[in-house]
């Protein structure tokens, strides 16, 4: 069952933006996120939240400063998803830029786990750093910063994942962490190590370091920040929609990395179109592609690639890992399908799935693909180390998915081995003869937190456009702003009538749709069987190009029949 809701437009901020300046579709689309001023959707570098209020970050950058001047060794260590690859890699250009000796690793997921673990610092200990700097990981690594120091390497840890009871003895920069002030707590992680690279500049800057030579300008990392930021799926307050929006300015100039423009190319997109669905969707997928199958150093690898030549061919190794894992996850997903096929799923609060011969690198896919499926918290197992299996969850909104593992921990001493994550995605680990037993306590704890209500999909809408509205002008103004997680883009509904449809590419309906005497071309991917000659949509506009051609098209999400 789907619920369509209309999102509620306050009148004195819509009508506060629309004196300021904003037409009245806009006005009425910014207000019903919260927005009330203009001045939250300029998206200025001024606008940038400034970094003093980031617990640790001036000593942080004290130290980086005394590490350069004294050409210590900096090694990082990064996480493997997409975030993790642009935080090492604005880790490595920016700390080189600024004068730093710096090189980097990148775990193997299937080898060594997430984050700064003894294992990754035994291998770490074999270039000798000075220090170890983690980015998109290690608030969570007591462990690995002990057998660190214990070595004699300092760790100064980057990240913005939540904190367990217990903080690794190291100096941290971490919006989440506790004590921390600084007003947005949806830094990614490479937006956390943009922030130390401005403190650190701001700190050389007051010790002299670019009186003989210019200062290196880190908005040229804003491209990398960006695709971090989007890839991650953090919540898109002002401050980050701020960074996504100058980095995407720079890909629309053709100002990028080489590597990004190579992504771009590999994937058959138009870079100087690029929009926020573009990284989440296209880009994203490819680079988080060689963490899942391989190893993200070769990601990192082309998003570090001096040239555009060197940058192809590392592209398109990527976009050959991520057909791979498509068709993976497509036969990972027609095996849990038919597992759920037995099962009243509607019944259940959760879904916990397991097989032997899964693939570790695309649980979290999957499981993405069953919780929009079946609108339930999903975690899928796949087999880690000896008798133990390694899950990837993701959850629905109102279930905060992390804290309901940490419920389970509590509850059911040494049934989880070790977790973490976010509200809506985390990972953990549990011995492979007890996932039974985990699921029925996972289960329990989703029957004590959800109630009917939140188990119902809900489809939130802007309300129905004026026949005036659905124009190619105003999808493009749509596709203009910097929507994603936390600041929905928009999606309307309407009654249409079916002018003519066809079947494309065997599996998707091509429409012309009718309201108010416009017409326009529709698509709803996966479906073949006809529509009735009306019908009530749920839609986005799309802004089409075809043979240098553009042209409005709709894309439906859901339909009914209306009344």
């Amino acid at each position: 069952m789907t619920r369509i809701v209309t999102r509620q437009v306050p009148a004195d901020p819509a009508r506060q933006l629309h004196q300021q300046g904003i037409a009245p579709l806009m006005a009425r689309l910014y207000a019903a996120r919260g927005i009330a001023d203009a001045a939250e959707v300029d998206y200025g570098l001024k606008g940038l939240l400034p970094y003093h209020s980031l617990k640790n970050i001036q000593p942080m950058a004290a130290r980086l400063a005394d590490a350069i001047a004294a050409r210590q060794r900096l090694l990082v260590v990064a996480d493997y998803d997409a975030d993790g690859a642009t935080a090492c890699t604005v880790a490595v250009k920016g700390l080189a830029a600024l004068g730093a000796v710096i090189d980097f690793i990148v775990p193997n997921r299937f080898e060594y786990g997430y984050g700064l673990t003894p294992e990754i610092v035994e291998l770490a200990a074999q270039s000798r750093p000075d220090i170890i700097v983690t980015v998109d990981n290690g608030i969570a690594s007591v462990a690995g910063v002990e057998a660190a120091n214990a070595r004699g390497i300092e760790v100064l840890v980057t990240d913005h994942h939540l904190p367990g009871d217990t903080l690794p003895a190291a100096l941290i920069v971490n919006p989440n962490q506790p004590g921390c002030e600084f007003p947005s707590k949806n830094l990614a992680g490479v937006g956390v190590m943009f922030y130390v690279l401005m403190a650190l500049r701001a700190e050389l800057r007051d010790r002299g370091a670019f009186r003989q030579q210019p200062e290196p300008n880190l908005g040229e990392l804003l491209d990398l920040v960006a695709l971090g930021t989007v890839a991650d799926v953090v919540k898109l307050d002002r401050n980050n929609r701020i960074l996504v929006d100058n980095g995407l300015r720079r890909m629309r100039a053709g100002r990028m990395a080489p590597g990004i423009a190579a992504l771009f190319r590999v994937a058959g997109r138009a870079a100087h179109k690029a929009n926020a669905f573009d990284l989440g969707f296209t880009v994203g997928p490819r680079l988080n592609a060689a963490g899942r199958l391989d190893d993200m150093s070769l990601g990192i690898a082309c998003l570090l690639a001096g040239d555009e030549t060197q940058a192809l061919t590392l592209a398109q190794e990527l976009d050959r890992l991520n057909r791979e894992r498509r068709s993976i996850e497509h036969g990972m997903q027609d095996e849990a399908l038919a597992v759920l096929s037995g099962i009243d799923a509607e019944q259940r609060y959760t879904l916990s799935l397991y097989r032997d011969d899964w693939h570790q690198g695309v649980v979290g896919i999957v499981a993405s693909r069953l919780k929009e499926k079946y609108h339930r918290p999903a975690i899928v197992f796949a087999p880690g180390d000896e008798g133990e299996i390694k899950g990837s969850g993701r959850s629905i909104p109102g279930f905060h998915l992390r804290d309901a593992l940490d419920l389970v921990y509590k509850r059911h001493p040494q049934l989880i081995l070790k977790f973490g994550g976010h509200a809506m995605a985390a990972g953990l680990t549990i011995a492979e003869a007890r996932f039974d037993e985990f699921a029925a306590a996972f289960e329990s704890v989703a029957r004590q937190l959800l109630d009917s209500n939140t188990l119902t999909r809900t489809l939130e809408t802007d309300g129905p456009l004026s026949g005036r509205e659905l124009s190619l002008a105003v999808a493009e103004t749509l596709a203009a702003e910097v929507w994603g997680q936390g600041f929905a883009a928009p999606t309307f509904h309407d009654d249409f009538h079916i002018v003519s449809q066809r079947v494309v590419g065997d599996k998707h309906l091509k429409l012309r749709l009718e309201k108010d005497g416009v017409q326009c071309d529709g698509m709803l991917f996966n479906q073949v069987e006809w529509l009735p000659q009306t019908i009530n949509a749920v839609y986005q506009l799309a802004a089409n190009e075809w043979q240098g051609r553009k042209e409005l098209q709709i894309y439906i999400q859901h339909w009914r029949q209306p009344g």
